[in-house]
């Protein structure tokens, strides 16, 4: 082995670790004022989302629509590097428009 890879595998095995210690200490957090709550009487009740699933699917739906409309890119002439900036733009365009989407339904029938 050489000292690249020992170094991939370190760095490697060092972010697993952060995340699993990431983790960790937040469902330990979260445990610790559950009881606390519990022990003070407090009921510990989740706020109804009624629209649970909103934001991803119109994500979703905003990045597929994008992925089509970025198709056409590719039957375009350009340089490569145009053409994939091109499509990248378009994709995160048209997920960020599902997510605004998304914030003014929700909007709409929370106020309802």
């Amino acid at each position: 082995m050489d000292s690249e890879s020992i170094i991939a595998i370190v760095i490697g095995a060092s972010l697993v670790t952060l995340i699993v210690l990431i983790v960790f200490i937040l469902s330990k957090f979260n445990f610790l004022i559950k009881k606390e709550l519990i022990q003070k009487g407090e009921a510990y009740q989740l706020p109804k989302n009624r629209f649970k699933y909103l934001e991803l699917g119109c994500i979703i739906l905003g990045l597929g629509v994008g992925l089509g409309f970025s198709s056409i890119f590719t039957a375009m002439d350009l340089s490569e590097d145009a053409m994939d900036l091109l499509i990248w733009a378009t994709i995160l365009i048209f997920g960020g428009t599902g997510l605004v989407g998304a914030h003014f339904i929700r909007r709409k029938q929370e106020g309802e």
